[in-house]
C-alpha cells in the first residue's frame, strides 16, 4: 500500500481505489464508511507450511512448549490426563534441550504420569515421539519397525506407526474442532490464507478431506505428501484426493533436532548420519510425472543430503523435459535448511520457490543454540540462509510449520531480518513480502496482484495496532531503497529482537470480514 494513502475503497472483494481520506469521501459518497482510527493497514499473511488439525490439537488440548523441565512437563501431562476422559492423550512440542535434565520422556515417565492411558507426545520438531506402553501395545508390530526403542521416543517408521495408531483413537468431533480452532487463530493473526501441508503419515487422508470441505473465511491450498512414478497417476491422486499439488510433505529426510535430517557426514554429537527416506530416483519420477501432469510437486528437505538428493532429481529432470517445463510448474522445497550456494543457484535457475520458517533459526540458531549442538558452529553457521537465496534469485515464502512453531507472521518476519549469521538476514521489505507476495506465489498465485494493496488486487488485508512505524535498512547489507520519508518507501512496525509483535484488530479477506476485536 502507498506510504501516503489514508483511505482505501473496496468494490466486490476488490481493492478499487488508494489515496486521501478527504478524496476517498468525495470520490464514494454514500458507502459505507470503516473508520480505522490511524491504525496500520497492510496486505494480509499467507502460511506457506501449517499443520491445521495438529495445530488445533495444540490449541484445544495438550501444548508442552512451554514446559521448563521434565518434571514439569510430566506435571502438566498428570493434570490434562486426570482432567480429560478422550481416549488418547495427545500432546505437542516438548523439547528436552532447554531442561535440567537433558532427557527426553520415557514411556515409564508417561505410564507414571497417566498411568493406563494411551499418551502420544510429539517432540516440538514432530519428527519423533514419547509414547505410553499401552500405546506401543496397541501399535502392533511396532517393535519390529526401524526407529523403535524400548523407552526412548520413537524415531522414523516405528514414530510413524505409532502416529497413525494415535490418529485413529481420535473422534471426528475432537478434529472438527481442532479445525477450526486453528483456522481461527490463523485469522486472528492476520493470515487469510494457509497451506496445509498433509499426507499418509502426517494427517491421513479423511483428516485431510475433511478439512478441504471445511467453510472458513481462512483460504487453505491443500497439499498431499504421497509419491507417484507417472503422470497419469499425479492426475488420478490429485482427483482422489481433492489437493491442489503433490508437495510439502513429502519427506526425504526428518529434523536436525530429532537426528532424523539426512546428513553427508555425521552429527556432532552423536555418530549418525540421519534417516533417508527416499532416493533420488524416487524423487525424480515425481518431480518428471508431477510436471508432466501441469501439477506442483515439492519435498521436505532439511540435511545437506537430503537437498543434495533432490537437488540431483530436479537436474535430472530439467535435462529430459528442459528448464521452462519445470519451471512453470513453480515446484517448492520445504525447509531447504543446509542448502549451499551453488545449489541454491541452480534451484534459481529452475524456478524451484524456498518454503522456509525463519523462526527455526529463532528457536535454534547462534552458537549456543540446537543446530550448533547437533552440527557443530560451522556447518550451523551456514543454515537457512535467506539473503544468498534471495541474491540467487530463489523466490522465497515463508510459514510457520505449525505447532513446530507458533502462529505469529511478524515474529517470522523479525526472526528473518534478524538471522543469528551474520550476512543471512534480509531486508523488512523482502521478509515481509516472502509472508504476503511471495507466499501466495508458492500457492500458485502469480496475478502480480495477490500480496499488494493496490487497484485490482484482492482486498485480502489486516489492521494492526502497532506502536511506531519505521523504514528500517537491511541489518548486515547494502539497502536498495532510501530510508529518507521523502522517498516514499512504505514503512514497517518496528523489527528489532527485542519487539513485541502487533496485535490485529481486523482480518479481511476478498472484501469480507473473518476476523474483529
Amino acid at each position: 500500500m502507498a506510504s501516503d494513502a489514508t483511505a482505501m475503497a473496496v468494490t466486490d472483494g476488490i481493492v478499487s481505489w488508494i489515496g486521501e481520506d478527504r478524496t476517498g469521501r468525495a470520490l464514494h459518497p454514500g458507502v459505507n464508511v470503516t473508520d480505522l482510527a490511524g491504525a496500520f493497514v497492510a496486505p494480509a499473511f499467507v502460511d506457506t507450511h501449517v499443520h491445521v488439525t495438529d495445530l488445533g490439537l495444540s490449541l484445544i488440548g495438550l501444548d508442552l512448549s512451554g514446559c521448563t523441565s521434565l518434571e514439569h512437563c510430566m506435571r502438566v501431562l498428570a493434570e490434562h490426563a486426570s482432567s480429560s476422559s478422550d481416549a488418547l492423550v495427545w500432546g505437542h512440542g516438548w523439547d528436552e534441550t532447554e531442561w535440567p535434565e537433558r532427557r527426553a520422556p520415557s514411556s515409564a515417565d508417561l505410564d507414571a504420569a497417566a498411568p493406563g492411558r494411551p499418551v502420544y507426545l510429539t517432540r516440538i520438531d514432530s519428527h519423533s515421539a514419547a509414547v505410553s506402553t499401552p500405546l506401543r501395545v496397541a501399535a502392533t508390530g511396532i517393535e519390529s519397525t526401524a526407529g523403535f526403542s524400548g523407552q526412548s521416543p520413537l524415531t522414523a517408521a516405528a514414530h510413524h506407526l505409532a502416529r497413525l495408531t494415535a490418529r485413529s483413537m481420535i473422534t471426528a468431533d475432537t478434529r472438527e474442532r481442532a479445525r477450526t480452532a486453528a483456522l481461527d487463530s490463523a485469522a486472528a493473526q492476520g493470515i487469510v490464507a494457509v497451506h496445509e501441508c498433509a499426507g499418509p503419515i502426517v494427517s491421513g487422508i479423511d483428516d485431510f478431506r475433511a478439512l478441504m470441505s471445511t467453510e472458513h473465511g481462512v483460504e487453505v491450498r491443500g497439499y498431499w505428501g504421497e509419491l507417484v512414478e507417472t503422470a497419469e497417476q499425479a492426475r488420478q491422486l490429485l482427483e482422489s484426493t481433492g489437493a491442489h499439488g503433490l508437495a510439502g510433505d513429502i519427506f526425504v529426510d526428518g529434523s536436525l533436532g530429532s537426528r532424523t535430517a539426512w546428513l553427508s557426514s555425521p552429527y556432532a554429537d552423536s555418530s549418525g548420519s540421519g534417516v533417508p527416506y527416499e532416493d533420488v530416483d524416487a524423487i525424480a519420477a515425481h518431480i518428471s510425472a508431477c510436471t508432466t501432469a501441469g501439477v506442483q510437486a515439492g519435498f521436505h528437505v532439511i540435511g545437506d543430503a537430503a537437498i543434495s538428493a533432490a537437488v540431483t532429481a530436479f537436474e535430472r529432470v530439467v535435462a529430459e523435459l528442459g528448464t521452462p517445463a519445470v519451471a512453470a510448474r513453480g515446484h517448492r522445497l520445504e525447509h531447504l535448511a543446509m542448502v549451499a550456494p551453488e545449489q541454491a543457484d541452480k534451484l534459481a535457475s529452475w524456478g524451484v520457490i524456498a518454503s522456509m520458517q525463519p523462526m527455526f533459526d529463532a528457536l535454534w540458531g547462534g552458537t549456543d543454540g540446537l543446530y550448533s549442538a547437533r552440527l557443530g558452529a560451522d556447518r550451523a553457521s551456514a543454515l537457512h540462509p535467506f539473503a544468498r537465496l534471495a541474491s540467487a534469485g530463489v523466490s522465497l515464502a515463508f510459514g510457520s510449520d505449525a505447532p513446530v512453531t507458533r502462529l505469529d507472521p511478524w515474529a517470522t518476519v523479525r526472526a528473518a531480518v534478524n538471522h543469528h549469521t551474520p550476512g543471512s538476514a534480509i531486508s523488512p521489505r523482502a521478509a515481509f513480502s516472502a509472508g504476503t507476495r511471495g507466499a501466495w506465489r508458492a500457492g500458485g498465485v502469480r496475478d502480480g496482484l495477490a500480496g499488494t494493496l493496490v487497484p485490482g488486487a484482492p482486498a485480502s488485508f489486516a489492521v494492526w495496532e502497532v506502536d511506531e512505524l519505521v523504514v528500517r535498512a537491511p541489518k548486515d547489507s547494502v539497502q536498495r531503497w532510501s530510508t529518507d520519508p521523502r522517498a516514499g518507501v512504505s514503512p514497517l512496525p518496528g523489527l528489532d529482537p527485542s519487539s513485541t509483535s502487533p496485535q490485529c484488530s481486523m482480518t479481511v479477506h476478498r472484501g469480507q470480514v473473518i476476523h474483529e476485536n
